[in-house]
């Protein structure tokens, strides 16, 4: 009888799990973030769930940290110590809890600044999974941030944008010289307010807008992050010796505001996966601007007041982006809209690789007769001179006789024998991107002045 009794009590026991892939277990999260700034070894840890809504108990085959051994992560479930922890049962309605530590040294300077893992738990023929991430190295963490009062940063540690940041309404955000900008691949940098950047002219002090992946190959993907929006508030914002790299649209200026709605001095663009600068009827004023190796390098549409002296807009194809657009994109319409469009580009290059997709590097299109665009002294690749535009003197079709066609933005300085030297006008523009003297004679055109 007892014997009997025992077999009934297993026999009954099997009935009560189900291998079903119906059956699901969820999660009390799907990530865990640990925001903890480090400033020494660091040890943080986290719990979740792994719930077991059905009536009968599930056998989980593992819950397993993906990095093994070698994670800086570390797992426990339910009392077992992982990497991997396997054979699990959860009763019917019941759970278990996993708790996750990070082992971090901030001070590891080759540590990116997020470091990312996952833990996968699989049961019954499924697959779940919970993403882990903590920070690496010492850096301003932010993290979905509405900066509503005015500050400034310093040079003092790197920034690490992980989702939105925004510029509130009558904010201002002041960047100062040296500032590193780390951006996360969900991270736009969006201005309602005023965003004025100081940096300098030596390559330490420029301030650097770029992705938050510094690992090969990562470090040089266009698209790494969304780029800087300038949204129908924002006003009055500019921008000193300021680097922009490796974004999907590196900066977006929409609609005009009262005065110059963003000005760019010393500032170089280079590797945005669909566009440079993107503007829609708004205003801003360049001086020695270079937009390298983009999608589209500038693109300006329904309208707008545009200013753009000593500009370098050029493009060749490379293993991530086919330059197959203009590097100058203009029109006074955008859908069935129309505005006045009025712009001036004076001493300045368009320039595409030879032999290339693109036969005219600069198009403009106009549905209106209202507003005027100028060419004023430029170089260009083009078969036949844009349409709704007057021209005062341009080159057309003769190599720039760059340093390199490489994709390092330095290799657009001007030879010794460049056609641009000394085809400029003069201006009131008296350094280049570099911030070396333009000379009081006729300067050349572009962003670089040959010294």
């Amino acid at each position: 009888m007892v014997l009997l009794f025992i077999i009934c009590l297993f026999a009954c026991k099997k009935e009560n799990f189900t291998n079903s892939t119906a059956a699901i277990l969820n999660t009390s999260v799907d990530s865990l973030h640990f925001d903890t700034v480090f400033t020494s070894t660091g040890s943080v840890s986290q719990v979740f769930t792994i719930v077991n809504g059905n009536n009968k108990a599930i056998r989980i085959n593992s819950v397993s940290l993906r990095g093994g051994a070698a994670s800086p992560f570390k797992i426990n479930v339910d009392g077992i110590p992982g990497p991997d922890v396997t054979n699990l049962e959860i009763a019917g309605n019941d759970s278990v809890y996993v708790f996750v530590t990070a082992m971090i040294n901030p001070t590891t300077a080759q540590l990116p600044f997020i470091i990312r893992d996952s833990i996968e738990i699989t049961y019954n023929g499924n697959k779940k999974s919970v993403q882990l991430d903590a920070f690496g190295r010492n850096a301003h963490f932010l993290r979905n941030t509405k900066i509503t009062t005015s500050e400034t940063w310093s040079d003092d540690l790197p920034y690490v944008i992980i989702g939105a940041l925004t510029v509130d309404t009558n904010a201002v955000l002041t960047i100062n010289r040296g500032c590193r900008i780390f951006l996360h691949a969900d991270a736009p940098f969006m201005i309602n307010g005023t965003l004025l950047v100081n940096g300098e002219k030596e390559d330490s002090a420029r301030v650097v807008f770029s992705s938050d992946r510094l690992d090969d190959p990562y470090r040089d993907f266009p698209a790494g992050y969304p780029g800087i929006i300038f949204n129908e508030s924002s006003s009055n914002s500019v921008l000193n010796y300021t680097s922009i790299n490796n974004a999907y649209q590196a900066i977006v200026v929409l609609e005009p505001s009262a005065g110059t709605k963003l000005t760019l001095n010393q500032v170089v663009i280079d590797n945005a996966y669909d566009a440079g600068i993107i503007g829609i009827n708004s205003t801003i004023n360049a001086t020695n601007l270079l937009i390298s190796n983009c999608g589209k390098n500038l693109v300006l549409v329904k309208g707008g007041n545009y200013n753009f002296t000593h500009f370098t807009s050029v493009a060749y194809s490379n293993n991530f982006i086919q330059h197959s657009d203009p590097v100058l994109i203009a029109t006074d319409y955008l859908g069935t809209l129309v505005r006045p469009l009025n712009a001036v580009f004076r001493n300045c290059i368009f320039w595409g690789e030879q032999n290339g997709l693109v036969p005219n590097e600069v198009v403009i299109s106009k549905q209106s007769s209202a507003g005027s665009v100028l060419f004023d002294q430029v170089l260009w690749r083009v078969q036949s001179n844009p349409a709704n535009t007057t021209i005062n003197a341009a080159i057309n079709n003769q190599f720039p006789l760059f340093d390199s066609t490489g994709f390092s933005y330095r290799k657009f300085r001007l030879t010794d024998n460049s056609p641009a030297k000394n085809k400029g006008i003069s201006t009131a523009v008296n350094l280049d991107l570099e911030g070396n003297p333009r000379p009081v004679g006729l300067p050349d055109l572009g962003a670089f002045e040959k010294q």
